[in-house]
């Protein structure tokens, strides 16, 4: 089997890892050396100059002895097998990189022989970049949950970020989907990279030149739609990660049938990309608009509205909360109106210090004022002419799409202005929102 028909294997199966991103650290180049990594990005992520930045992403071998029932590499599927040497993967990260086709490499691997003998074969290739060709740029690498606590130190000093994927949010669907793998197996990883982490601050502080180990931290990744499992599980797991491992990130997949199993959607089943979506604004809103998962759901409730996003839907479902007064409230409060975000927050609490603000300055400010009006008072008033009904702050709170898709084709012009449709919105939301249904 020749280079290339490796590389078209190998890139393939590594594109349902989506525990990527940009890369959340810097490493000048040196003389002699090749490649700088930037904060900026190096994952399908664009500089500021409007630049892509792109890295390999490639698994050293796609063959794997687990048998994880959701994994298009399991033991068990027919599939064609390939895998690289850590000569071979070295020199063609290098061969790219001069190409200018990457700034970066994200690497994972199936299981080989052992946990062990895998990590050994992804620190061989990493060094060489490293040490024999001094390549300087962003590596990603994935660690292998069950290799041995001093492999995975080696390992983490080559590379600028580390993952350990937990994949299922519980250890019933691990105990279902995937046999070989178990709970404490991926968290054990988890924690000794954060106590790696936190032990190399310290040498820092003290060694100037001390080695840096995955200065830009650990994420992981989880599937959503392959188990029953409901977005509160997923979210309180996410929120659990965020607090006692320091995750950077936590990643969602919307599961895409590749494999055909009892226990699995079937093939024809669609991934669930709207509820991947509404997880990824709900993980936006724990890392930095102050909210905690319990806010946001519960078991009455334990599945987010497909209809309004997790912000608005909360906003809506606590209106006791709310007018809040722009000129007065609290940096915490305005980040909790729809239509306000981190950025408007911030240029809210700085601009009000020169004087009271008006609807029109907020507008300037970057405030969606389509969703903020029904949430807010400037100087004790809400908008002049603004009529608040269900059906009204129901349409401004959803997306045009979203629109779309609740309204009828309209095949007359005498239905345009027909709000029939929307009459039962209200209580259709509300039911699904309780049910945690999807449509």
């Amino acid at each position: 089997m020749d280079m290339m028909e490796k590389l078209e294997i190998l890139t393939a199966s590594a594109k349902y890892d989506v525990a990527c991103t940009s890369s959340g650290s810097e490493r000048k180049n040196q003389a002699g050396g090749l490649g700088n990594a930037v904060s900026m990005g190096i994952c399908h992520s664009f500089a500021a100059d409007g630049r892509c930045i792109s890295l390999l992403k490639v698994l050293m071998t796609n063959g794997c002895i687990y048998d994880c029932a959701y994994c298009v590499n399991r033991k068990s599927n027919q599939t064609r097998r390939a895998a690289l040497t850590p000569e071979e993967l070295a020199d063609l990260t290098m061969q790219f990189y001069r190409r200018n086709y990457i700034e970066g490499l994200f690497l994972s691997s199936g299981i080989m022989r052992s946990p062990d003998y895998t990590t050994e074969q992804m620190i061989a290739a990493l060094e060489l970049l490293r040490n024999t060709y001094h390549f300087r740029g962003y590596i990603h690498v994935k660690a292998i949950p069950g290799a041995d606590d001093v492999l995975l130190s080696r390992l983490g000093l080559l590379a600028d970020r580390m993952s350990v994927n937990i994949e299922l949010p519980s250890q019933e669907s691990l105990g279902r989907l995937a046999p070989d793998k178990s709970k404490s197996s991926i968290l054990k990883p988890m924690s000794l990279i954060k106590e790696r982490i936190n032990e190399n601050r310290s040498d820092l502080v003290k060694y100037n030149h001390a080695p840096r180990f995955a200065p830009a931290g650990q994420s992981t990744q989880m599937i959503v739609g392959a188990t029953p499992d409901t977005d509160f599980r997923i979210l309180t797991l996410t929120e659990g990660l965020y607090r006692k491992y320091g995750l950077k990130r936590v990643f969602f997949s919307a599961y895409t049938p590749v494999v055909e199993h009892s226990l699995l959607p079937a093939l024809d089943t669609k991934p669930p990309l709207l509820r991947e979506h509404r997880l990824y604004q709900a993980d936006w809103l724990l890392r930095f608009y102050g909210f905690q998962a319990g806010e946001l759901l519960d078991e009455a409730a334990p599945n987010f509205n497909p209809l309004l996003d997790p912000k608005c839907s909360w906003a809506v479902n606590h209106r006791e909360q709310f007018p809040v007064e722009i000129n007065r409230a609290a940096y915490e409060q305005l980040l909790r109106v729809p239509g306000i975000g981190v950025r408007s927050a911030q240029r809210i609490v700085k601009a009000r210090r020169a004087g009271a603000l008006d609807f029109a300055a907020l507008k300037k400010l970057g405030v969606v004022l389509k969703r903020a009006q029904f949430f807010i008072t400037c100087k004790g008033k809400m908008l002049e002419g603004l009529k608040v009904s269900e059906h009204t702050l129901l349409r401004s709170l959803m997306s045009g799409q979203e629109l779309a898709a609740l309204e009828p084709p309209q095949y007359e012009q005498l239905t345009l202005f027909d709000d029939s449709d929307l009459a039962a919105l209200p209580a259709a939301g509300a039911a699904v929102h309780k049910r945690g249904d999807w449509p």
